[in-house]
């Protein structure tokens, strides 16, 4: 999981070399097999409500936290990861062994979502209800509701009221 350094990242670097030591979370599937590490803070954590998330994981919201693609290593079961791809715009990834979900890579905004009720020990803050208008059910907890995604990531910036 390295970034090619020529594709024209839609975040800017912003050069983020720390001297004090970053938190790291391990998450991993369903039976153990496939375990990933990320180290730092996520770029953005929300709450995605698209009708691909929803079916993806048969359930109504998901709860993301996306990560920098150098932030995110994968340290046990790199060879029982499967991929499946809709679109060109996320690689889910799943254990071949339970079909337990694990993260899903997007290429175009160079971030990785490692599933945030999988990883142990974060503390899931989120800013932001990403793909509002294919909601299936309302939440009314003050964040902003994105239409589609914030243009930061490549959306129209459209917010919907709760």
């Amino acid at each position: 999981m390295r970034k090619d350094p020529a594709y024209n990242d839609l975040l800017a670097d912003d050069g983020d070399a720390q001297a004090e030591p970053q938190a790291s979370y391990r998450a991993g599937c369903f039976c153990g097999a496939v375990e990933v590490e990320v180290t730092g803070k996520p770029m953005f954590a929300g709450y995605c409500h698209c009708a691909d998330c929803q079916a993806w994981s048969a359930a109504p919201i998901n709860a993301f936290s996306l990560w920098k693609s150098d932030s995110v290593r994968i340290i046990k079961g790199e060879a029982e990861l499967g991929t499946f791809n809709k679109t060109e715009h996320s690689y889910r990834k799943f254990c071949k062994r339970c079909g337990g979900h694990v993260m899903t890579e997007h290429p175009r905004m160079r971030l990785i979502d490692v599933y945030a009720n999988l990883l142990k020990g974060y503390q899931h803050r989120p800013t932001l209800h990403a793909n509002y208008a294919s909601k299936m059910v309302s939440v009314r907890d003050g964040l902003p509701k994105y239409a589609d995604l914030p243009a930061d990531l490549g959306g129209s910036g459209e917010t919907l009221p709760d």
